[in-house]
């Protein structure tokens, strides 16, 4: 399964099921501090170096610029001080025991109403859903998702095209590679025809206007090509052309995890990991910048270093999905590629010691992510906007898993 069906997944239907219908709100009042909220869980930083990090140690510790060096002169914690109780198994709404992300800013209920509600009137003014979807948009939470991960959006407005761009890359992905129609067989001709709803052709007249005409065909293309047009009306044509290409990339995760699919092949861990780079989250994080309002300048965001943490930004939440899904996913096929499938096939390990390790291993990305951040912030007011957004967006996607009930619940594992 995909990356945005992974996502608006519903335990019974698997696709955009009920775009039209009503959101739960967030229960917390603006600026109330809800006191379900969880801290950050951390593996014991005081003691383990950050390569070594560990699920099982789930200690609050420091973190950030300056301390790695610190824990790596450390002893690592011995067996012997470790619990001898083991934990309770974590309830509805506990996060992963042992991942680590920073807290979330909460929600404000009134603009996930309102987000909602324009989302639910453009998707039927497209005609992108048929009535038989209708009724379970309050399962996967859309508006929700879009509040919590941009809380410093400049405006209602470029919260709703967040949400356009969100539901439109998941009907693509559902109707195209997943569930409703989807196949790993002819998608490459599929996504290349939709990627030229984002990146427009230049042709001869009369194929011109075939093309155009085409672009009404079917739900994914309107839908790619509506949410493209009302990015185009609050971003840059440079904010534009890092989207277009970002979803490009996006395309080309697709299709590698398809020829997986035809082949039935499991990847080494380290091949899977390349796929999940471009398989994942990277078009909604890329445009914090403009949903927050300025533009982090190409120079800048060209650089190796900005590169290196908006990737690992990506990363490290995509890994999130994979393991909030998990329970879901090995329900319906457990031969399903996730990180804990690969890591138990490649290392001959359970499923449980596999999905430890794989917490371990997203511990490390976010890690290296808030302490190269810190860098960069230091270096210019602009990039500290920027990994500001990149944190908020990090945050507020695994408060949307951890709080999703609905959808996701967690293997027995601890």
């Amino acid at each position: 399964m995909s990356l945005l069906s992974r996502v608006f997944a519903a335990p019974a239907m698997h696709d955009m099921a009920g775009l039209v219908g009503t959101l739960r709100s967030d229960p917390a009042p603006p600026g109330k501090q809800d006191p379900s909220a969880q801290p950050p869980i951390v593996a014991d930083a005081r003691s383990v170096p950050p390569a070594k990090r560990t699920a099982a140690q789930v200690l609050g510790g420091p973190t950030g610029l300056g301390t790695s060096a610190a824990r790596d002169l450390l002893p690592p914690t011995a067996d012997h001080d470790r619990p001898t109780n083991p934990p309770a198994p974590p309830r509805a709404g506990d996060p992963v025991p042992g991942l680590y992300c920073p807290p979330a800013v909460l929600a404000d209920p009134a603009k996930v109403a309102e987000v909602d509600r324009r989302l639910e009137a453009w998707a039927r003014e497209l005609t992108l859903f048929p009535p038989e979807w209708a009724g379970d948009f309050a399962g996967f939470q859309v508006g929700r998702a879009v509040v919590l991960q941009h809380p410093a959006a400049a405006d209602l407005e470029r919260l709703v095209v967040a949400g356009k761009l969100l539901v439109a890359e998941n009907v693509v992905d559902d109707c195209y590679c997943e569930d409703y129609g989807g196949s790993p067989v002819g998608l490459g001709s599929r996504l290349v025809i939709a990627q030229s709803a984002l990146d427009p052709l230049h042709t001869a007249d009369g194929y011109q206007q075939q093309w155009h005409e085409g672009l009404g065909m079917d739900a994914p293309l309107r839908s790619y090509a509506a949410a493209i047009r009302a990015f185009r009306d609050i971003a840059t044509p440079s904010q534009v052309t890092r989207f277009v290409h970002d979803v490009a990339r996006l395309h080309l995760g697709y299709l590698a995890e398809g020829a997986w699919a035809q082949t039935r092949t499991t990847p080494p861990v380290w091949q899977y990991l390349v796929m999940r780079q471009f398989n994942n989250f990277r078009p909604c994080l890329s445009i914090v910048d403009a949903m927050d309002g300025y533009e982090l300048p190409e120079p800048l965001y060209s650089q190796p270093e900005v590169q290196r943490i908006t990737a690992l930004a990506c990363n490290a939440t995509t890994l999130v999905n994979d393991l909030y899904s998990f329970t879901k996913e090995m329900a319906i096929d457990e031969h399903h590629l996730n990180l804990p499938v690969v890591i138990a096939a490649e290392e001959g390990r359970g499923l449980k010691e596999a999905y430890l390790k794989a917490v371990d291993i997203h511990n490390e990305i976010m890690h290296a992510f808030e302490d190269e951040s810190l860098v960069l912030a230091a270096q210019n007011p602009v990039l500290a906007r920027y990994t500001t957004g990149l944190t908020a967006w990090v945050a507020g996607n695994h408060e949307w898993h951890r709080t999703n009930t609905y959808r996701y619940t967690l293997p027995n594992y601890w």
